[in-house]
């Protein structure tokens, strides 16, 4: 496979063009915070897949721009021994959007259908209550007049090896790789079945999962931004044009004179 192409023989995107794509369509989500904050709207997106998947870049592609106000990102910790106790959705429910919100979450309340079922932190009879019980739960938060959007980020069994490997060598990408990674990667065929169940489980006409193509990260960005701005009918908010004018003199100084002699960060650049 040429080092152009990506694992499905499709060209890669020159970084000029995806840059320029990235911008326009990052315009467009600020439009899109702007309508959601202007019409009082709650709307949470599910970011799942492997391991490597890409999920966290492009979340960072949806949020880069926009305020953390507005477009608030999740990513959880593993459970307390406290959240443990309590019931399993307990813990998602805070970090809901109030009006006005869009909430991301990087992995959910599906790490029951998917990390915990794989790896054994559930029992069976958990993870069947889970599949069975979800897609209520989601029938009452679409109800309540939250829009899901939930996309499976998937990524093929090379290019997640490539990303493992890559991290490997490369120092400031080491810290993503964990043992739990490692463990996820020797366990490929048992995440797929998982994923599979979940799928069939949850994946329904009120809250559908969205599958994206993630072995281009470029292509995935710009592809998941585009099809949330496809989800969400969104308009230009009218807005006052903004004027500085002038400032008041009242009390005038020179304030720079006021910091000498304070600790100043050396200017090594």
């Amino acid at each position: 496979m040429s080092k152009k192409e990506n694992e499905n023989g499709k060209s890669k995107l020159k970084g000029k063009r995806y840059m320029k794509e990235l911008r326009r369509l990052q315009g467009e989500l600020c439009k899109l915070q702007d309508w959601i904050r202007y019409k009082g709207l709650r709307v949470i997106v599910v970011f799942e897949g492997r391991d490597a998947a890409g999920k966290g870049g492009t979340i960072r592609a949806i949020t880069e721009r926009t305020s953390p106000r507005v477009f608030r990102a999740v990513a959880l910790p593993a459970p307390s021994d406290r959240e443990k106790s309590q019931l399993y959705m307990q813990r998602y429910l805070q970090h809901f959007p109030a009006a006005g919100e869009m909430v991301i979450f990087d992995r959910s309340w599906y790490n029951r259908a998917g990390v915990e079922y794989v790896m054994g932190f559930c029992t069976k009879g958990q993870h069947d209550r889970f599949l069975k019980n979800c897609p209520v739960f989601e029938k009452f938060m679409v109800d309540s007049g939250i829009i899901l959007i939930k996309i499976w980020l998937e990524v093929g069994m090379n290019e997640q090896q490539r990303r493992f490997e890559a991290r490997i060598t490369d120092p400031l990408r080491q810290w993503k790789l964990s043992p739990m990674d490692v463990e996820s990667y020797r366990r490929w065929y048992e995440y797929s079945r998982a994923r599979d169940l979940m799928l069939e489980a949850t994946d329904n006409r009120q809250c559908p999962w969205y599958i994206l193509d993630s072995n281009d990260k470029k292509k995935a960005r710009l592809n998941c931004i585009e099809h949330i701005l496809r989800l969400i009918p969104y308009e230009k908010v009218p807005k006052q044009k903004v004027k500085l004018g002038e400032r008041s003199k009242k009390g005038k100084y020179d304030d720079s004179v006021a910091l000498k002699g304070r600790r100043m960060v050396p200017a090594k650049y």
